[in-house]
């Protein structure tokens, strides 16, 4: 019987060399001074590939220069460096629809049939208070950071609190928010349509910065006059904003909006001029061949949120047709679990399930397309594309140092496809926003995680109990 000849143990210095190193990569990432250069072994770059032995340069918040290591500039020369072997570098990642109010009630998200919003999230956002929206907010922020995000879209709160409570949540945490009002003339508690557009202007007008950006959101198109859309579209349209709605989610919301109106959701939204570069149309699952034309063609963009669908769903959104008609795609948990490496895994394995396996399809996408998704295609979807999203000078410098010495990353082929397939957040060594690091080997730096976790939840044991959930 043949043998094998047993792989020799590392030694007791080899071991403790390795520890050392380990422990000195994450000292230098806790404290990255203001003007560095990274030299990680593989970069996701401008072009969409992986390139081996770059050399990144970030100054003031920013990334300054990108190249070749063998090219770095004399002026750079003598800034200070931090090597990556073993590593891989990545932008931050974008999640394109969030509901960081909604973060407390995650015990109660499970099991439940489409529409979960009448039934949870509506009783509990308008039961949290002052307190216990900014620990929603916080947890919701911490977790996406720990899960790779940098930059998260939020929807829209059905609170009738100060929204700053959201943004100082961010500027707290370091992650880029944006940030949506919602603006509505139809429902229960809502104002006149005069009302909703001088809110969203106001709203509009308070948040332009680069770390919290503001946008306007519509929860679905029946929960505004048409009349309504048509303003509020067009106030995006004239300030770059985003303009943020459910469309086409849930059977018994289309069926809904066609027996009042004789139209689908997207199509009131198309009557009232909605439909352009500012949409970002959130699901988007039950589109017809028409609808799908209509949304690539307008420039508007989408968010495929295939956690959600697969949670509670009516079907799976053809993203595949979408993406091959061009439209703007990006992915978003919609609150769901805050790991962009499952997420980009779940939006593969369900376009397999969905369509791609009953037409001998194998790629479904391919990694570089879902990796795109979760970077420069979701900022650009947000309204961000030219501040984040992109390892490429003058961007923003969100990042993420990814760990390539685990049993899952043997030898990278194609690392697009394997961090799609293989990725996991326990991989993530450091989350960065402008330039500074905000987590560190599975630890935030802003804040005492144990302590946001203990008042998770007793808030959340509070808010829901007043919800009645």
């Amino acid at each position: 019987m043949p043998t094998v000849e047993p792989t020799a143990e590392p030694t007791t210095e080899q071991a403790t060399d390795r520890t050392a190193a380990t422990a000195g990569l994450s000292e230098r990432l806790r404290n990255l001074p203001d003007a560095y250069v990274l030299l990680p072994e593989y970069t996701w770059t401008e072009d969409d590939v992986f390139a081996r032995d770059r050399a990144v340069v970030v100054g003031s918040g920013r990334f300054r220069w990108t190249g070749a290591a063998a090219d770095l500039p004399d002026g750079y020369a003598d800034l200070p460096t931090v090597d990556l072997a073993g590593h891989a570098l990545t932008p931050g990642l974008v999640d394109c629809h969030q509901h960081l109010a909604q973060t407390l009630g995650r015990p109660y998200a499970f099991g439940e049939p489409s529409e979960i919003f009448k039934r949870v999230w509506v009783p509990l956002e308008g039961a949290l208070t002052e307190d216990e929206l900014a620990v929603s907010a916080r947890l919701g922020l911490v977790d996406a950071m720990l899960g790779g995000f940098t930059t998260v879209a939020d929807a829209g709160a059905r609170v009738d609190h100060d929204l700053g409570i959201l943004a100082d949540e961010a500027e707290e945490t370091g992650v880029r928010l944006v940030l949506g009002r919602i603006c509505h003339d139809r429902g229960p508690g809502a104002g006149d349509g005069d009302r909703a557009v001088a809110d969203a202007g106001e709203h509009l007008a308070r948040f332009t910065g680069d770390r919290v950006r503001g946008s306007v959101a519509v929860a679905t198109p029946e929960m505004a006059e048409p009349a309504t859309l048509t303003r509020l579209a067009g106030l995006c349209r004239e300030a770059g904003a985003v303009f943020q709605t459910h469309v086409n989610e849930h059977l018994a919301g289309v069926e809904r909006t066609l027996l009042a109106t004789g139209r689908r959701p997207l199509g009131v939204m198309e009557d009232a001029g909605a439909v352009g570069p500012w949409l970002l149309a959130a699901h988007a699952t039950l589109l017809t061949p028409q609808e799908k034309l209509l949304l690539a063609r307008s420039g508007a963009a989408w968010s495929y949120n295939p956690v959600a669908s697969a949670w509670k769903g009516n079907v799976i959104a053809d993203a595949l047709s979408l993406l091959a008609l061009g439209a703007r795609t990006g992915l978003g948990t919609d609150g769901t679990r805050a790991d962009g490496f499952r997420l980009m895994d779940a939006a593969e394995t369900a376009q397999r399930f969905a369509s791609a396996v009953e037409v001998g399809d194998p790629v479904a996408g391919g990694g570089t397309a879902w990796l795109r998704a979760a970077t420069s295609a979701g900022a650009d979807a947000v309204g961000l594309g030219d501040v984040t999203g992109t390892v490429g000078a003058g961007y923003r410098a969100d990042f993420l140092v990814l760990d390539l010495a685990t049993p899952d990353f043997i030898r990278p082929v194609d690392l697009a496809w394997e961090l799609v397939r293989l990725g996991h957040r326990d991989q993530i060594r450091a989350v960065a926003t402008d330039g500074a690091a905000r987590v560190v080997d599975g630890v935030p730096l802003c804040l005492d995680h144990a302590a946001l976790l203990d008042d998770a939840a007793r808030a959340s044991s509070d808010a829901c109990q007043r919800a009645g959930l």
